[in-house]
């Protein structure tokens, strides 16, 4: 290989911009990481300034490199790995955005979502998308945008607008941006903008219609794993020039990714603000009836795509910071475990935490959040404990769901993500689902499956095999927890569940 020693990643999040170099054993040579502004411009909206991403992008890239003494041309490749569903439309001539992007958690367009789904339901497109309708995906997002932007149609026509995920907006200005810039992104990013077809891998017309998008404002679908490689890097940029960009892959497809999760029945759990819970079901489309998600998974140059059930629980890591932010029960984050360590169960008490309603598989906007079971005999601890365990009870929700509509059955869990650090929520996770609860050496498993995917596509790794032979396992937690105890917390959590619902009128 001479000098062409790694692979980069870049990871555009939701709060944050990463870059981590990666060597041929698949391990962390060295990374960067910075925030970037969240925008509230009314209720309910979220915005992100794509041109602050873009300084972070190319910030972390240049940090990372310094850090580590590696020269860009000691890189074979790069792959991108992002928020999925957020939304930038700019002026490819220019570079202008000609608005903030909107952020996949922006619920702007939720009473058009509603009028829409009044004539049909809301999974009267599942079937084409593998989701059901929702401001959460990127196709309401754009109608907004060119309806409420002026002048954006006359553009559109003119050619002087395009929309673009976040991997397509940082691709394009890697490789060379205004004038130069190449429009590319992958099956994963498309299938989350409600316009994509996941059969037949392309844009849908039906869709576009609905939406009243021109074709000409979206960039080209490619595969995960490019074939070829989509473009290279300008000698403008921070990579310096002529470095293959050749992988893509949405944030929760690329866990799946660098957790090795390459078969039909194999899983991971992302533990962070929510949990994003994804199961491989290879080639074949499984579409939900208990409110999770078909999405692609990934698709390698020219082999057929691979397909996943993902569901997710909105609150997570988010509960904790709802206990230290608005309870004052701890001052940081990592005194939750502390506290709940100082007692031996949850003494009875059940937290559900349906704030903005239940999610998967419930379904239900009419219930809010409870605590249930307190007695005089409850303190700190205790709803600590509580606090913890509801992040793994929703999960078993969503592994349950899983199960019911593919027929497959878990038989371990791999997980990555902050909270995975937390020893006392995976024992008890591994306690509910009754299969081993599994943490690899590397957790920064989304850029990891960014760098995956591009150093496959250069013949930096040989295969998925050998890539198997790369992941690692730091711990696994076994069940411990008796039949009985299991069916009886499980009895109070489905209790404590029903006692949400209906709260509002």
């Amino acid at each position: 290989m001479g000098r062409h020693r790694y692979i980069g990643a870049l990871d555009q999040g939701t709060t944050s911009s990463r870059f981590i170099l990666f060597d041929h054993g698949g391990r962390i040579v060295a990374g960067h990481q910075l925030e970037h502004r969240q925008i509230y411009p009314k209720p309910g909206w979220v915005e992100h300034d794509p041109l602050e991403i873009w300084q972070r992008c190319c910030d972390v890239i240049r940090a990372t490199l310094q850090k580590s003494g590696v020269v860009a041309d000691e890189l074979v490749s790069i792959g991108v790995t992002n928020q999925r569903e957020t939304v930038v439309c700019w002026n490819p001539k220019t570079g202008k955005p000609f608005y903030n992007a909107i952020v996949w958690q922006d619920m702007r367009t939720s009473d058009y979502i509603e009028a829409l789904a009044a004539d049909g339901g809301y999974d009267r497109f599942r079937l084409k998308t593998g989701l059901p309708l929702a401001a959460y995906f990127s196709g309401s997002k754009m109608k907004w945008m060119l309806d409420t932007i002026p002048g954006l149609r006359k553009a559109a026509a003119k050619g002087e607008a395009v929309f673009g995920t976040i991997d397509t907006y940082i691709i394009w200005q890697l490789t060379g941006g205004p004038g130069r810039g190449i429009l590319v992104t992958d099956v994963t990013n498309a299938s989350r903008t409600f316009l994509m077809n996941i059969t037949e891998l392309c844009w849908d017309q039906e869709l576009l219609d609905l939406f009243s998008i021109p074709r000409n404002m979206l960039p080209e679908i490619r595969s995960s794993v490019a074939a070829t490689a989509y473009g290279v890097t300008d000698g403008g940029g921070p990579l310096g020039g002529c470095l293959p960009i050749s992988g893509i892959l949405g944030d929760q497809q690329a866990a799946l990714f660098g957790q090795a999760c390459f078969e039909r029945g194999s899983s991971k759990n992302t533990y962070g603000t929510g949990c994003f819970l994804l199961l491989h079901t290879g080639e074949e489309i499984v579409h939900s009836h208990h409110g999770l998600l078909t999405t692609v998974a990934c698709r390698i140059g020219k082999q057929p795509a691979t397909y996943a059930l993902e569901g997710s629980v909105a609150v997570a890591g988010l509960l904790v910071q709802w206990v230290r932010d608005k309870l004052g029960l701890i001052k940081e984050s990592g005194e939750i475990r502390e506290l709940a360590s100082r007692v031996k169960d949850n003494g009875g008490v059940y937290i559900v935490p349906a704030f903005s309603g239940l999610f998967a598989p419930y379904w239900r906007t009419d219930a809010r959040g409870i605590i249930a079971g307190l007695t005089g005999y409850v303190d700190s601890g205790h709803i600590a404990r509580a606090v913890i365990e509801s992040t793994a009870f929703q999960t078993k929700d969503i592994c349950d769901a899983m199960e019911k509509d593919s027929g497959l059955t878990f038989s371990e869990l791999k997980v990555d993500g902050g909270a995975v650090v937390d020893e006392l929520l995976m024992q008890f996770q591994a306690d509910l689902l009754s299969i081993p609860v599994i943490r690899p050496e590397v957790t920064e498993t989304t850029a990891l499956g960014a760098a995956y995917a591009a150093g496959l596509s250069v013949g930096f790794w040989s295969g998925l095999s050998e890539l198997k032979g790369h992941w690692r396992e730091e711990k696994r937690w076994i069940a411990s927890m008796g039949t009985d105890e299991r069916e009886k917390q499980l009895r109070f959590w489905y209790k404590a569940v029903e006692r949400t619902k209906g709260w509002l009128d």
